[in-house]
Parts: structure tokens; C-alpha cells; sequence
């Protein structure tokens, strides 16, 4: 990092001191007797500043900044980003930060103001929150400074260009696995279900708690112990569980800042982590007109790294969606009944109708839950007051998108087929709810 530019500027408090000495030349030439008032005040004007630049540029590098951030960012969450500020001057100095942040985040009001006494370190902070994958090309520093007089500002161009990495969103991927270790049905949404043992693995037997499931008591360790024993039994392992994502051009909607797709991103990631610690194997598929990647189900060691990489790199390509090339590359990679969730999005139930045969011939062999993303912000219209006829179709209309949405969900489960309607805000928590459900019901 180098200091490659630095300027002078005359700062506000300046000019409003000149305004005033100008309007005092102005009585003066009314009332010549006043005339050494404005002449005094001018000259004491010039030397107070020209002693202020003086003080700012007598020394060369006076601020050094430097700007520390995480290695790679979460997508659309809250990633801090810190600049610290050194005062290299034998006196306190006020400063303005104004850091050029990468272009993506559209934003150019940050502007970061703080007094340094002389010789400290000060750290200011601020929050970014990207809403694309990708990466982003930090540029300049900029800080002005000025001393306490505040009539000249000397600007240092600090050059500390660097790029980030945005990541799918693995911000919170430990509060994700706390709340499913503590306990699963403690997530917004989810029903308690009781624990089938039908199809869970025998883990020990141990003493009965209240509460426990009675048909889990060991009559033979009764026998022996002459106190109540239970069974207790543990979700099957190594089951297989993969996320199949549509990268297509109806994946491409924005909500709340971000797309479908990012936010179906961010949800595989997150099931595909509490999958691998739940001792299941996590597998990656995306999809268009063409199946694009695949990533076998496994839970080697370093397994969500390649998760994450090849999640980081899809994008939109704007093609139909060709479900059919997806069940030949379905039934060739996974011998094994596997959960299959899969993030699209139907407008339609024609849409949905196309790809029906399809999800059946899916759900024969495997468990198959598809995503319905429900359109949030439909319902804002349904709050508006009516105005005029207008108003009142655009509500008619908006209530049968709606309603069609919960008849594509009812027509999936009719067929076998699993359905997740989630507000895509939601779809994580709904999505992990889901495998949870799942597991504890023995349903794969």
C-alpha cells in the first residue's frame, strides 16, 4: 500500500469565514472608517490558513489506512468490513473516510467521520450486504483530513485495491446446526412428530425418562434390572440426500434482493451441511436445458468445500428447463433411494403438468420433495385499498395466482410427490424442517 495521491482543498468553514470578511468590504465601502476591520480580518484569514497547510503537508505521509475484511463473503447477509486509520501527526486531526466500495453493492453515500488524537489508531467500521455471487474489485481509500482549525483539507488517496470472493451464504450455517442439534423441531414452522423405530438404527438401552415413547420399553432388561428400560434409537445413517437445482430462466425472479436461484443456493448449502454432520451423504445437481454438474452424494472429509465451490460458480443461462434429461442423469448416477429435493419454480399448473410424468417416475425410486416458492409479494397487493375497477381485477387476479400456487402443492402431493410452499425468505429453515421431518419419520 502507497500513498500515490495527495490534494489540497479549502474546506467550508473557509468560504464562510470569506463570505463574511466579503460582506464586511461591503459596509466598509458605505463606511470607509470600517475599511481596516475587513482588511484585518482578511489577512488574518490568509495566515491562519496558509499555517493550517502548513501543518497538514509539513508532514509527507501524516494518515495511513488500511482496510481488513473477511477472505470471502456471505451472500446476502451482513459481512463487516473495518478500516483502521493511523494519525501520523503531532496532533489531533479530524477525518473523513470515504472508502470506494466495489460496484456491485450500487452504494456511494458511505462516508465515515471520526477525530484521531495525535499518534492513535483508530478503527472504523461498517457493514456491506452483496446480493449476487461473484467477485468484487475493491478501489481507493480516500481520506481528508483537516486539523481542529477546519480551514484546509488535505486529501490522501490511499491505494489498496483488493477483490472478495462472494460465497453462497455460510454466515449462518452454525446457527443452522446448533438449532438442529439442540432441537430439530424448535425451527419457526415445524410440527412435532413423534420418532418411528421402525426405520432407526438400535443405539443402547437406557433408563426411562418420563415422556418416553412406551412402546420402546425392554421387558427382558425389566426382568433384569427391576426398573424400567428403554430402547433408544438413532436415525439411520449414510442415507442419501441431493439437491437438485434448477439454474433455468424462471429461477432468475428477485425477491428481496436476491434471485431464486441464490436463495435455492444458499438452502442446498445449508441441507447439505446438517445432512454430512447427521452422518448422510450430501450430493449436487444442477439443471437446465441440460444437466450442467453433478456432485455424487458422499460425506468424505473436505466434502462441503466442493460443495461450496460448485455452488459458487452457477448462474442463470436463461434456457427451458428440460426435465427429462434430468431423470436419464438421475437414474445413471443414484442407485440408491435417495432424497431428491428439488428447487424450481412453477407459475403455473400447466407448468407443473408438463414435468408431472417425470417427478413420478422420480418418485418411484427415490423420495421427492420439490420447492414451491410463494410469491410474498403478491400479498402486499391484497392489502391495498380499492381505488377504482382496476384495483379490484388486479386483486382478482393476484388472489387466483395465489390460490393456483396451493393447487400445484395439492396436485404434487396427490402424485406421491413431496412439496415444500415456502416464502423464499423462508426457504432455508423450510427446507431443513423438512429433511428433519423426514428423518424422524423414517420416510426414506
Amino acid at each position: 500500500m502507497r500513498t500515490f495521491v495527495s490534494s489540497l482543498f479549502l474546506t467550508r468553514r473557509f468560504f464562510g469565514i470569506g463570505w463574511v470578511v466579503v460582506g464586511f468590504f461591503i459596509g466598509a465601502f458605505f463606511l470607509p472608517v470600517l475599511m481596516p476591520v475587513p482588511v484585518g480580518a482578511l489577512s488574518l484569514l490568509i495566515a491562519a490558513t496558509l499555517l493550517d497547510i502548513v501543518r497538514l503537508f509539513r508532514v509527507k505521509e501524516g494518515i495511513h489506512a488500511s482496510r481488513h475484511t473477511l477472505a470471502k463473503w456471505s451472500n446476502g447477509d451482513e459481512n463487516p468490513v473495518t478500516v483502521e486509520v493511523h494519525n501520523g501527526y503531532a496532533f489531533p486531526v479530524d477525518v473523513r473516510v470515504l472508502d470506494e466500495l466495489p460496484v456491485q453493492l450500487q452504494e456511494r453515500g458511505l462516508d465515515l467521520h471520526h477525530r484521531i488524537p495525535a499518534g492513535a489508531l483508530e478503527t472504523l467500521s461498517y457493514m456491506v450486504r452483496p446480493r449476487t455471487r461473484g467477485v468484487y474489485a475493491y478501489g481507493a481509500i480516500n481520506v481528508l483530513t483537516r486539523t481542529g482549525w477546519g480551514l484546509a483539507e488535505k486529501r490522501y488517496k490511499l491505494e489498496q485495491g483488493r477483490e472478495v470472493a462472494v460465497y453462497p451464504s455460510y454466515i449462518h450455517l452454525r446457527k443452522y446446526e446448533l438449532m438442529a442439534l439442540a432441537d430439530p423441531y424448535s425451527m419457526a414452522g415445524v410440527r412435532k412428530v413423534r420418532r418411528s423405530a421402525q426405520r432407526s438404527e438400535f443405539e443402547r438401552i437406557r433408563e426411562y425418562i418420563p415422556g418416553d415413547d412406551r412402546r420402546t420399553v425392554n421387558w427382558k432388561a425389566f426382568a433384569r434390572k427391576g426398573k424400567l428400560m428403554v430402547n433408544q434409537y438413532q436415525d439411520e445413517k449414510a442415507q442419501q440426500v441431493v439437491s437438485l437445482i434448477d439454474t433455468g430462466r424462471t429461477m432468475k425472479m428477485p425477491f428481496g434482493g436476491l434471485s431464486l436461484l441464490d436463495r435455492a443456493i444458499n438452502a442446498a448449502l445449508v441441507l447439505s451441511d446438517i445432512a454430512i454432520m447427521k452422518d448422510d451423504k450430501a450430493g449436487v445437481i444442477t439443471y437446465s436445458n441440460k444437466v450442467h454438474n453433478v456432485l455424487p452424494p458422499a460425506r468424505d472429509k473436505g466434502w462441503m468445500h466442493r460443495v461450496l465451490e460448485l455452488l459458487y460458480a452457477q448462474r442463470t443461462d436463461f434456457a427451458e428447463t428440460d426435465i427429462e434429461a434430468l431423470f436419464a442423469r438421475v437414474k445413471r448416477t443414484l442407485g440408491q433411494r435417495s432424497l431428491l429435493v428439488m428447487y424450481t419454480n412453477y407459475e403455473s399448473l400447466q407448468a407443473m403438468r408438463r414435468q408431472l410424468p417425470y417427478l413420478q417416475l422420480l418418485a418411484r425410486a427415490h423420495l421427492v420433495a420439490v420447492v414451491i416458492f410463494r410469491n410474498t409479494e403478491l400479498d402486499q397487493l391484497l392489502l391495498r385499498t380499492d381505488k377504482d375497477t382496476m384495483d379490484v381485477y388486479v386483486k382478482a387476479i393476484t388472489t387466483k395466482m395465489l390460490h393456483e400456487k396451493e393447487l400445484i402443492a395439492k396436485e404434487l402431493e396427490r402424485h406421491g410427490v413431496l412439496t415444500i410452499l415456502t416464502a423464499p425468505e423462508q426457504l432455508s429453515v423450510s427446507v431443513l424442517n423438512k429433511y428433519l421431518e423426514i428423518k424422524a419419520r423414517g420416510m426414506l
